[in-house]
């Protein structure tokens, strides 16, 4: 079978529309609000909103398929300075709920491909815990092992450390949570290898609905105070922190004339900084900020 644009771009709708319907169902009340949008230079997506739900406090699950003439900064991402028009499709989500004892959730999935015959896949799945769970965190690990194990026993190892890598507030020495699998610039060799990485790429997006909605079901009941949900507005300060200034995703949007509504969905709808913050001693809060550290083995 040849993997072209389109048959990845369809893959990619139908993905939003399973995540949508699972998410809505493991919620309860919450319903996606949708926006068509269009792009003036090309392309154009659809934008999906989920706010105030049960569990989901705001969240989205995005869809975009652009194409236009590359900028210098996309050639020089793809090591060419020939000028080409590119084409680039994905699924992208980020999660807030109300509660802090529910973790945050990022996924993206991701093709891009220049009119000179370049390509490649990216995305990945990392999650932020307000609280740090060790179980929570060696089940999230051990179910993107089994993941990547079904395509190749070398990804998952690779792909956490470059999570570790890339899901890092350097300005803060802390990870943005516990990691996940991080993968770019997977560039196809032939078509065999085409399918395969497109073959790894769904893999990826298909385990998101399972993995959220288990941590959903199991910790929406667990109860917490307003002690945890100061913690909470503080962590989604960091997830802010990370996105707007080192997020490749953010910049690349903004780069290449994105919707901006749609790229800055990832922000919480609340958040909260304190000057010079310090956890009491031997406090939940002190135990997470002392487990947000690069090279964790959970599984």
């Amino acid at each position: 079978m040849i993997v072209d644009k389109q048959h990845i771009t369809s893959y990619f709708t139908e993905l939003q529309d399973a995540i949508c319907q699972a998410l809505e169902a493991a919620d309860g009340s919450g319903r996606f609000r949708e926006d068509l949008w269009e792009r003036q230079e090309g392309g154009g997506g659809r934008t999906r909103i989920l706010q105030n739900g049960d569990v989901i406090e705001k969240g989205g699950v995005l869809f975009s398929a652009v194409h236009g003439a590359a900028s210098e900064a996309v050639l020089k991402q793809m090591n060419t300075h020939e000028p080409a028009d590119f084409y680039a499709t994905g699924v992208s989500i980020v999660l807030h709920p109300h509660s802090p004892m529910v973790p945050i959730i990022h996924m993206n999935v991701r093709y891009f491909e220049l009119s000179t015959g370049q390509s490649w896949f990216g995305g990945g799945i990392d999650l932020t815990p307000h609280y740090v769970n060790a179980g929570d965190a060696r089940w999230f690990h051990q179910q993107l092992k089994t993941a990547c194990d079904r395509h190749d026993p070398a990804y998952y190892p690779a792909y956490k450390a470059w999570a570790d890598d890339y899901f890092f507030i350097r300005h803060r020495a802390e990870t943005r949570g516990i990691g996940g699998i991080f993968f770019d610039y997977l560039r196809p060799e032939n078509d065999d290898h085409k399918a395969a990485l497109f073959a790894f790429v769904q893999e990826v997006g298909n385990a998101f609905a399972p993995i959220y909605t288990h941590f959903m079901q199991k910790n929406r009941a667990l109860p917490f105070g307003e002690t945890e949900k100061k913690w909470q507005m503080l962590r989604r300060g960091r997830y802010v922190e990370f996105n707007l200034v080192w997020d490749r995703g953010t910049k690349f949007g903004l780069e290449t004339n994105g919707r901006t509504e749609s790229i800055l969905m990832s922000m919480p709808p609340q958040a909260n900084w304190v000057y010079d913050y310090q956890p009491e001693p031997g406090s939940l809060e002190e135990q997470t900020l002392n487990a947000l550290k690069k090279g964790v083995s959970w599984v």
